[in-house]
């Protein structure tokens, strides 16, 4: 069975032991891995691992020798409580092994965690969980860090005398920084304030965070796309503190703007532009880049097209003696302010 996002807080924070199996997937890593933490912290506890009630078996050793499951479900360890296996990279490859243990599951077995990348809907690892009526199937997307995830964390680390402003700054440094380095700012926050039940403070926030946010190539596509011109800046300051080069981003505007003109010009329409876009796209993004190119449409995208062919051809010249990334960063807001129009 699907479990909805937000379903997904309640059943990690208090995991349903009569139920055979989880299957966590996501392009993300890093993200998919905290939602294992979190699942295993509260299924199993914190000593499983040292009173060995958590088998740990990778999808290739899976694979080699498919009785690994079925042997870590039926395992009787000298410790009591709830046990587990957990299955880690695993593919499609073997879909047939790990739907073979949910069939077998009985009430008392180790509960099945199977994690896994990014997976198509036909993919008969994700429909063998999805189809299961005793086990749950959760997709995670690369989607901003909600109100009730920050609230969580902030609990979780200690924190309870949140005013209102300070919570929407860390809110906007959720969607600035990667999952792991948002939980251990939030970690840091909750040591500096340990024994301190003074309100938290933007200073405080500003001492424990990061001095140098990480900016991704993707968040200054996205405010290009969207016509963000205010955020355009900040971004591209963080971007050159990384050492970003200016080639780099414009190849990888021109492969987004590539992306949306291929879908606006389509001549089924949108919809028929995003499934033919290869490779595929799924979940938010999909959704998010259907609403660019339609918002954009065919010409203007063809003209934001010419505008990044111009800057990367004055980039690659021999005459070219300006600062490359603030020549980018004007094209950038040039297109911005293109596409609000």
């Amino acid at each position: 069975m699907k479990l909805s996002p937000r379903d997904s807080q309640g059943y990690l924070k208090s995991p349903d032991t009569s139920r055979a199996g989880l299957l966590i997937f996501g392009a993300d890593a890093m993200r998919v891995a905290l939602k294992r933490e979190e699942f295993l912290k509260n299924l199993l506890g914190p000593d499983a691992a040292a009173e060995m009630r958590l088998i740990r078996v990778s999808g290739a050793d899976l694979r080699k020798d498919p009785a690994l499951l079925q042997d870590g479900l039926k395992s009787q360890g000298f410790f009591p409580g709830q046990r587990a296996v957990f299955v880690e990279d695993a593919s499609d490859t073997i879909a047939e092994i790990i739907g073979a243990g949910l069939n077998a599951w009985n009430v008392g077995d180790a509960t099945i965690l199977v994690c896994a990348g990014q997976l198509k809907p036909t993919s008969k690892l994700r429909k063998s969980f999805e189809s299961h009526p005793n086990a749950y199937c959760l997709a995670v997307y690369d989607d901003p860090p909600t109100r009730q995830d920050i609230e969580n964390e902030l609990k979780t680390a200690g924190l309870s005398n949140i005013p209102s402003t300070v919570l929407a700054l860390l809110t906007d440094l959720a969607r600035e920084l990667e999952p792991g380095d948002f939980r251990q700012t939030i970690q840091k926050i909750g040591l500096y304030k340990h024994g301190d039940h003074s309100p938290l403070t933007p200073n405080e926030v500003e001492l424990c965070a990061p001095t140098s946010n990480e900016a991704d190539l993707d968040d200054i596509l996205q405010c290009v796309a969207n016509g963000q011109v205010d955020k355009i800046g900040p971004i591209m300051k963080r971007l050159r503190s990384q050492g970003v080069q200016a080639v780099a981003l414009v190849i990888a505007a021109s492969r987004h703007f590539k992306s949306l003109y291929t879908v606006a010009a389509d001549p089924g329409g949108v919809g028929s532009g995003i499934g033919n876009l290869r490779p595929p796209v799924f979940g938010p993004r999909r959704d998010l880049i259907q609403r660019q190119a339609s918002q954009w449409g065919a010409h203007r995208l063809g003209e934001a097209l010419t505008i990044l062919t111009d800057i990367d051809l004055q980039l690659r010249s021999a005459n070219q003696h300006a600062p490359s990334l603030e020549l980018v960063e004007r094209a950038f807001i040039r297109l911005a302010m293109f596409g609000r129009k």
